[in-house]
């Protein structure tokens, strides 16, 4: 082998490790988007999460309160406009297109147009 051929591996070397490297550093930001996203769903999974247990707690007392089906029947319509709502303004959307995806600050007018539509 003479000294061109060595310098040419040496260069093609070179060039590989550049790309390799590249390519580390395009994992590495895919890896810390998905750590990023994983702890959000987290967070939300788990404010998801007791928001289900208080709500299992509110109704197991309103039942016991020994109210009859009608009047629990009109009682879950209102309080499920109410629990809607208050997704909503939580930053989550409601609407059938995305629903419980969290909103960007801006508002969804499939949302809006939801809660309108139910209010009347």
């Amino acid at each position: 082998m003479n000294r061109k051929e060595v310098f040419e591996q040496v260069s093609d070397m070179e060039e590989q490790i550049g790309q390799l490297y590249q390519q580390l550093g395009d994992l590495k930001t895919h890896l810390s988007e998905l750590l990023e996203e994983n702890h959000r769903l987290a967070h939300e999974n788990h404010h998801l999460r007791q928001r289900l247990d208080q709500s299992i707690e509110e109704t197991a007392g309103r039942d016991e309160q020994g109210k009859t089906t009608e009047q629990r029947t009109v009682d879950n319509i209102g309080e499920g406009y109410d629990n809607l709502a208050r997704l909503y303004e939580e930053g989550f959307h409601i609407c059938n297109v995305h629903f419980g995806s969290p909103r960007q600050n801006e508002d969804c007018l499939f949302c809006l147009s939801f809660l309108n539509k139910t209010k009347d």
